[in-house]
């Protein structure tokens, strides 16, 4: 990104300024869906990130958009994030090109507890574009799995074609040391896995209750029905977390776009304990 006759203001000094990131890789994951990988300019060292956290991007002349962060956090100087076409400021920001430029400011928000995770058991459930915020947090366990009892994935879609990271899906499905379920809400014949919602594969998931911390990120609906399965099933609500990714448009809690009761999803989210929202799930217009 070029602005003409401006010099940028020094680091920390306007949180509105973005940095421009170089467009590295662009991945097409489903129809309407791409995953970009950014590069910070030279000599630019950027800002380490906590799974969970997302980014505010930006195409000049355009606008911005609340994405979150679906890299490895063990590889900071590469951004990556995966963004759905949901109007022109995504469509722009999903049509950059290797070589291209996107704006960047953050990383904003809360991350998912990372460090209480050790020693438990974990159970993450991701519904339709709630698999990349959750990526990183996997990732991080997966680096380091010896720290960490049984870990569950349960993955759904709309259909097949809408599943993201597919072939590092299946790479993880090979893998003897978590078990993988993917679901989708309708197939055709050519589809050989599981149908049906998230909340049906749970009986099938292996887990103590007791020593269980689960992260969620999906729909709003999903959300609300997952985490009352698993409470039900006896996880302890405060340690059920939800990402909950709603109306974010400016990241400092200026906007209110993103108020939901009394928080602003951008400062004190996106990741919430579900004990802490659970009242406000059951209600509209909240």
């Amino acid at each position: 990104m070029s602005i003409v006759g401006e010099a940028a203001p020094a680091a920390g000094s306007n949180p509105w300024w973005p940095t421009p990131y170089r467009v590295e890789r662009r991945v097409a994951e489903t129809g309407d869906t791409v995953t970009l990988t950014l590069r910070a300019p030279t000599g630019t060292a950027p800002p380490a990130f906590a799974p969970g956290q997302f980014n505010m991007l930006y195409r000049f002349g355009v606008g911005e958009a609340a994405i979150s962060i679906a890299g490895d956090p063990a590889r900071p100087t590469e951004l990556v994030h995966t963004v759905r076409v949901a109007g022109k400021v995504t469509e722009s920001i999903a049509g950059a090109a290797p070589g291209e430029t996107v704006g960047v400011r953050g990383p904003y928000g809360t991350g998912w507890p990372m460090d209480d995770l050790p020693g438990r058991d974990v159970v993450v459930v991701a519904g339709g574009l709630g698999l990349p915020p959750l990526r990183p947090a996997l990732l991080a366990i997966l680096a380091r799995r010896e720290r960490y009892g049984r870990l569950e994935v349960i993955y759904g879609a709309r259909s097949p074609k809408d599943l993201v990271f597919y072939d590092e899906v299946q790479a993880w499905r090979r893998r003897d040391d978590l078990r993988i379920q993917v679901t989708v809400d309708a197939a055709g014949r050519d589809w050989y896995g599981d149908v049906g919602l998230v909340t049906a594969r749970l009986p099938d998931a292996r887990f103590e209750p007791a020593r269980t911390s689960a992260l969620l990120c999906g729909p709003e609906i999903m959300l609300r029905l997952t985490a009352r399965a698993l409470e039900q099933a006896g996880v302890p609500p405060e340690r059920i977390f939800l990402s909950m990714e709603r109306n974010m448009k400016c990241a400092i809690g200026l906007c209110g776009h993103c108020q939901f009761g009394p928080d602003f999803v951008c400062r004190t989210g996106p990741v919430f304990p579900y004990a802490a929202v659970r009242d406000r799930l059951d209600r509209r217009e909240v």
